[in-house]
Order: structure tokens, then sequence, then C-alpha cells
């Protein structure tokens, strides 16, 4: 059950990295008809942020102090010591700015520039932040492996 769990919440992250990719795209080419589109989509990147917290919320409260102790005797301690505790603070970064992207989306994008260039930037954000956390959980999961290959 704990891989099904750490599956969900990496399911949500990357669910949240494609959506802000495709409003990014769809901001580009904002218009009076897609707008109603970017306003659900931004929803709900949102929620698979939200979802993808509060699954890894659960997993790192219930499950990863077996994960750390066998980092931490391991030979790539840096992946808990370092790696993960930047995780901890940047995903309440990308919590924040994906929370933020429906606020931005209310805007009429089509006739504002200011609010469009805002979008722009948020949804980028997301983007960069939320590639960041994938590779961050790569580093992790590979510091448990490489440390049960090293006994």
């Amino acid at each position: 059950m704990t891989e099904i769990i750490l599956m969900a919440h990496v399911l949500f992250g990357v669910a949240c990295l494609i959506t802000a990719v495709w409003l990014f795209v769809d901001v580009l080419n904002v218009n009076e008809i897609n707008l109603a589109r970017i306003r659900r989509t931004s929803l709900g990147a949102a929620v698979f942020m939200w979802l993808a917290f509060l699954i890894g919320g659960y997993w790192y409260v219930t499950s990863y102090k077996v994960d750390k102790a066998i980092i931490l005797k391991g030979p790539w301690p840096f992946a808990h010591n370092m790696v993960m505790e930047t995780k901890e603070h940047l995903v309440i970064l990308l919590l924040l700015v994906a929370t933020y992207l429906p606020i931005v989306a209310s805007e009429n994008l089509a006739k504002s520039k200011d609010a469009r260039k805002l979008m722009l930037w948020v949804t980028a954000a997301i983007a960069v932040l939320a590639l960041a956390m994938d590779g961050e959980g790569a580093i992790i999961s590979m510091g448990v492996k490489v440390a049960l290959m090293h006994h």
C-alpha cells in the first residue's frame, strides 16, 4: 500500500506539471473562446497540486522514517540531508503558486496584457518547480536504492 500512496503522490504532481505546461500554451493563444477552459484547467492544476501535497504529506508522516534511516546509513546521506530538506521547503512555494493560479486566471486574460504576463510567469514557475520536485524525488528514491545495494 505504501508504494501505491507514493505513486499517487507522483501521479498528481506530474498531472500538475502537465497541466501547467498546457496552461502556458493556452495562455499564449488566449482569446474569449478558451478563457473558460483556462479557468477550469487552472483550478485543476491547483487541485492536482493539493492532492500531491496531501498524499505526499501522509506518506512522509507514516512511511518516510524507514526510508530516511536507510538513506542515512547508505553512501548517499545527502539524499535526505540536503535533497529531502530542500524539497520540504520548496514544495510550500509550489503549493502557494499553484493555489494562486486560479486567482490569476479569474482575470480576463484576453483583454489584460499584465494579467496574461502574470499567468505565463506563474505557469512557468509551477513547471520549473514541479520538475525540480520530480528530480528531487528521484534522488531520494535513488538514495534508498543505493543504500540497499550497498549492504
